[in-house]
C-alpha cells in the first residue's frame, strides 16, 4: 500500500504548478485588456449621447469656453440651460473622442444666438441674416435691373463683403428693411473739378441741374469768376450701393471721316472752307462697355471692321493774320461787378416785365470793356423803344452774336469804328431808366435775345 503522506508530497509541485498557471493567465489576460480599453464616460445633452470621454473634467471646461464665447457675442454673462449626463463604462481606448462635437452642439443650440450672414459695406456693417441664400438673393436682386444679354460681370462700386459668424438674434435684421437701407440715397459730396471752357450753366446741364441749384450747393462760388482748377459740389447725396456692369457688344455704326487740313493764305487764321465734303461709312465694333447704375462711364473699341469705306473731308484752313478788331468767337465779361438782376422776367417799378440781359452794378466811371471784337454800330443816347438804355454802345460781332452796354455814365468810341476783345468802350452810369450804378449787358444771337450767361466764361 502506497502512504497517503508520501502521495501528498508528490503531488504538491504538481498543485503549485497549475495554481501558478492560473495565476500568470489572469494577469495576462488583465495586461491585454488594459491595452485595448479604458474607463470612460459616455456624455449626453439633453437626452441625446454626443461623445465618449476619458474625464467629466473635460466637458466642464467645453461648457465654460461655450458660455464664454455666448457671454461675448451677447454682451452679458450667459449660463448655459442644458442637462449633461453621464454614463460610466469600458470603452476602447480608439473610441474615446474629443469634446469638439459636445462644444459645437451646445453652442448651437443656444436660442440667443444664431450663425448668420454679415454684410458690410465699406467696412461698416449694414445688417445680418440666418439664411445666407436670402442675402445672396437680395444683392442679386439689387444688381438685376443693370443686366443685359450683353454682361459679362457685375460688381458693386462700394466694398460689399459677406462674412458668416455667430451673432446674437436680437441682431438679426429683416430682409424688407435691408432691402430699404441698400436701395436709399446716402449722403456724401460728389465734386467736379472744372476744366477750360467751362460755364456754369454748362457743368448745370451736364449734371442735371439749375444754375440755381448748382449755386445753392456752391454759395461760395462767384458766379463772375470760374477758373480751371476750381473745385465745386455737384451732389451731397449718393445711392447706398451703386452697381458697376461690364458689356461686350458687336454692332454696325457709323465710321466717322477723316479730315485732311490744307494751309490757305486766303483765310484768316481761325477761318476754314470745306474743299471736300467727308462722309461717313460704315464698320463692325467689337467694344467693351462699363456703366454705373446703366450710365456709360467708359468704352473700350476692341477691334474696328470697315464695311464701308469713308471719304476723306478737305478742309482749307487760314494761316492769314486775323485783324486785331476781329471777333474771336468768345466772349469776355464787360467788367466785375455784382450781378443785381438775372436775365428773365422780374418785378420792377410796380409790373412785372422782361429783362433782356444781365445787370452788373459797379462804381460810377468804372470801364467797360467790349466783350469781344466787332463793330461800332450805335454809340449814343438811346431814343424811341431804347431811351431807356441812356447812354448805350452796340456792337456787331459780324458773325451772329450783337452786344448792347447800357446805362453808361459816359462813351468811349463813336459808331463805325472797330473795336477789339477787351478794348474801353465807355463807362459805368446811370442814364436812361435805372436806380443806382450799372451796366446793363444784352446778348443778341441771329436778331433775338439770350441769356448772357450761356456764353460768359
Amino acid at each position: 500500500m502506497v502512504d497517503l503522506t508520501s502521495r501528498l508530497r508528490r503531488a504538491r509541485p504538481l498543485v503549485q504548478r497549475f495554481a501558478f498557471l492560473a495565476l500568470s493567465i489572469t494577469v495576462g489576460a488583465g495586461s491585454i485588456l488594459g491595452c485595448f480599453y479604458t474607463p470612460s464616460y459616455a456624455v449626453s445633452v439633453d437626452g441625446v449621447e454626443l461623445a465618449r470621454v476619458s474625464t467629466k473634467e473635460e466637458v466642464a471646461e467645453a461648457i465654460g469656453r461655450v458660455e464664454q464665447r455666448a457671454g461675448s457675442i451677447l454682451g452679458r454673462p450667459y449660463t448655459l440651460d442644458a442637462s449633461v449626463d453621464f454614463g460610466f463604462g469600458l470603452s476602447e481606448k480608439e473610441s474615446l473622442t474629443t469634446t469638439a462635437k459636445v462644444e459645437s452642439y451646445l453652442f448651437n443650440h443656444i436660442n440667443e444666438v444664431v450663425k448668420a450672414s454679415i454684410l458690410t459695406v465699406d467696412g461698416k456693417t449694414v445688417g445680418a441674416v440666418a439664411n445666407p441664400a436670402d442675402l445672396a438673393d437680395l444683392l442679386d436682386d439689387l444688381k438685376a435691373p443693370y443686366l443685359t444679354d450683353d454682361t459679362v460681370s457685375s460688381d458693386f462700386v462700394e466694398d460689399v463683403k459677406v462674412s458668416r459668424d455667430y451673432v446674437s438674434t436680437d441682431e438679426l435684421t429683416d430682409l424688407a428693411d435691408l432691402r430699404a437701407a441698400l436701395t436709399q440715397l446716402r449722403e456724401e459730396r460728389v465734386e467736379y473739378t472744372v476744366e477750360a471752357g467751362d460755364t456754369l450753366i454748362g457743368i448745370a446741364k451736364t449734371h442735371d441741374l439749375t444754375l440755381d441749384g448748382l449755386l445753392e450747393l456752391n454759395p461760395q462760388q462767384d458766379v463772375n469768376s470760374l477758373f480751371p482748377g476750381d473745385v465745386l459740389t455737384i451732389s451731397l447725396e449718393v445711392p447706398y450701393l451703386s452697381v458697376e456692369t461690364v458689356e461686350h457688344k458687336v454692332y454696325d455704326d457709323v465710321l466717322p471721316f477723316d479730315t485732311q487740313e490744307v494751309p490757305d493764305d486766303t483765310l484768316y487764321e481761325g477761318d476754314s472752307k470745306v474743299l471736300t465734303e467727308g462722309v461717313d461709312g460704315t464698320a463692325t465694333y467689337d467694344v467693351t462697355i462699363t456703366s454705373v447704375n446703366g450710365a456709360e462711364v467708359e468704352r473700350v473699341v476692341n477691334s474696328t471692321t470697315p464695311i464701308v469705306q469713308p471719304t476723306t473731308q478737305v478742309l482749307a484752313v487760314g494761316t492769314k493774320e486775323r485783324p486785331k478788331t476781329m471777333a474771336t468767337g468768345s466772349f469776355q465779361w464787360p467788367l466785375r461787378g455784382t450781378i443785381t438782376s438775372q436775365y428773365g422776367y422780374r418785378r420792377i417799378f410796380g409790373s412785372s416785365s422782361f429783362h433782356s440781359g444781365l445787370d452788373i452794378a459797379a462804381p460810377y466811371g468804372t470801364k467797360i470793356a467790349a466783350a469781344d471784337g466787332g463793330k461800332v454800330t450805335f454809340a449814343g443816347t438811346g431814343t424811341g423803344k431804347n431811351w431807356s438804355y441812356g447812354n448805350f454802345v452796340m456792337i456787331d460781332h459780324e458773325n451772329g452774336y450783337v452786344t448792347i452796354y447800357a446805362h453808361c455814365s459816359s462813351l468811349d468810341v463813336k459808331a463805325g469804328e472797330r473795336v477789339y476783345k477787351g478794348q474801353t468802350i465807355a463807362r459805368v452810369g446811370s442814364t436812361g431808366r435805372s436806380t443806382g450804378n450799372h451796366c446793363h449787358f444784352t446778348v443778341k444771337v441771329n436778331g433775338s435775345t439770350a441769356n448772357p450767361l450761356n456764353y460768359l466764361p
